[in-house]
């Protein structure tokens, strides 16, 4: 690299890190410590890329919209649970493959690009096929891509507490979201305003676009310098997965950040609860729109102060954000059971929605930062994967009795879920620090 682009990413990492403790690097070797600058922007620029890329093939929009115009709208229930617990529930058995290997980072990479190949998979089903044989193309598609980030999932934790020191990973996953929310705004109004109802052809194209940019996200991945770390694992892949499970049970500790984690899934379940009850109390046309753009508003502005609160206090960042989920979901679900219709404006749902989705981004920054400190070399690994499986299946129960909930009231969903966080708030107040040593 020429001497003077070097300096200038120096110059501009310590501006944003405001590198001036000396011993900042103290829980990475000095041969990684030289390349932080580097990597940071590499990370941040992959990040931003896929968070783009979600935003195109969104489950909760652009895909449901995809099976309903294909004519397989039976087949939208799928594309959560899929989505979210396809990527999470194998992660004990990729974390075993993943611990054999001292460099890490060509398991992101492989991962981004098979996210790619799913997605334009996608657009391939939609342009030659429909019906319910466009739609099962497009759900054999997301389990594959589930899959690809199930990798990205297990080995970006590793690679980041390879290459990042404790104090900088929290801003690093902020700035990701300031910069991609505020990208999302932006990309909204340029694809969605006033085009009216998009056609196949449209939507093609977005998916389209979204596997050119895991493609690009992947290759600067790549670039990241890693140095080799520990391995460990070497046995089958499956009996070393189920070895992992024994953390929860001797491992007080991370059990205890299980249960947080657990009960902190509030924040991300009630959410599209808010946008049923809109749906029942307004029928302005445009407000799908202001809760896309209130969810990215949301991140844009709040994940860069979440991310730089984590790097002080991973845990106390968790506590607020469950506070705030916790509050939003109680004084919801009380104004919709006593006032109902009688709410008087339009807006309170999409600014509820709003805080929401600023206490969502803060559990998750807090409860993702925790983990990468909370734990060295393989040890962080197995630490990602355990959760995330144990998370992946809880995932799959919770939405299905959350559904069974829902069809008696959408109001009784959201404030068994403003308790839940509740607990979750008091379960990671009994956590213990780790951000400093």
């Amino acid at each position: 690299m020429p001497e003077s682009r070097k300096d200038t990413i120096e110059q501009l990492y310590g501006l944003i890190a405001n590198e001036e403790d000396a011993r900042v690097c103290k829980d990475i070797p000095e041969e990684a410590c030289r390349e932080v600058p580097r990597n940071f922007f590499l990370i941040l620029a992959s990040n931003v890329l896929t968070k783009l890329g979600d935003l195109l093939i969104s489950p909760k929009t652009v895909l449901a919209w995809l099976m309903s115009a294909i004519g397989a709208p039976a087949l939208v229930a799928w594309l959560v649970p899929i989505r979210e617990s396809g990527s999470l529930v194998p992660q004990m058995v990729i974390a075993a493959w993943v611990r054999r290997k001292p460099v890490r980072k060509w398991f992101w990479t492989l991962g981004s690009f098979g996210q790619a190949a799913s997605v334009v998979a996608m657009a391939a089903s939609v342009w030659f096929f429909e019906g319910y044989a466009a739609g099962f193309g497009i759900i054999a598609a997301l389990i594959v891509f589930s899959l690809a980030r199930g990798f990205c999932s297990v080995s970006m934790k590793d690679v980041q507490g390879k290459c990042i020191p404790k104090t900088r990973r929290g801003r690093l996953g902020g700035l990701a979201s300031t910069i991609g929310g505020t990208a999302t705004v932006v990309l909204t109004g340029l694809l969605f305003w006033e085009r009216g109802d998009p056609t196949i052809a449209f939507y093609t194209v977005l998916l389209l676009l979204a596997g050119a940019l895991w493609v690009i996200a992947g290759f600067l991945f790549a670039g990241v310098q890693e140095h080799e770390g520990e391995t460990g694992g070497g046995g089958n892949a499956i009996n070393e997965a189920f070895r992992s499970l024994s953390l929860l049970r001797d491992d007080a500790p991370f059990r205890n950040f299980v249960i947080t984690r657990a009960l902190l899934l509030c924040s991300a379940l009630a959410s599209p609860y808010f946008v049923v009850l809109a749906q029942k109390e307004s029928d302005i046309g445009w407000m799908l729109g202001i809760f896309l753009l209130a969810s990215s508003l949301a991140s844009s502005l709040s994940a860069s102060f979440w991310g730089w609160a984590a790097d002080t206090s991973s845990r106390r960042v968790m506590i607020r954000g469950a506070a705030m989920a916790s509050g939003t979901c109680l004084i919801v679900g009380t104004a919709a059971l006593t006032l109902g219709q009688d709410l008087g404006s339009v807006w309170f749902y999409p600014v509820a929605f709003f805080v929401l989705s600023i206490a969502h981004a803060g559990v998750r920054l807090g409860r993702k930062t925790y983990l990468v400190d909370m734990a060295g070399g393989n040890k962080r690994t197995d630490y990602t994967a355990v959760s995330n499986t144990v998370i992946g299946v809880l995932l799959l129960v919770t939405g299905g009795l959350t559904a069974l909930v829902s069809m008696i009231s959408p109001v009784a969903v959201i404030m068994v879920l403003g308790l839940m966080g509740l607990a979750g708030m008091f379960s990671a107040i009994r956590l213990k620090e780790v951000t400093e040593d």
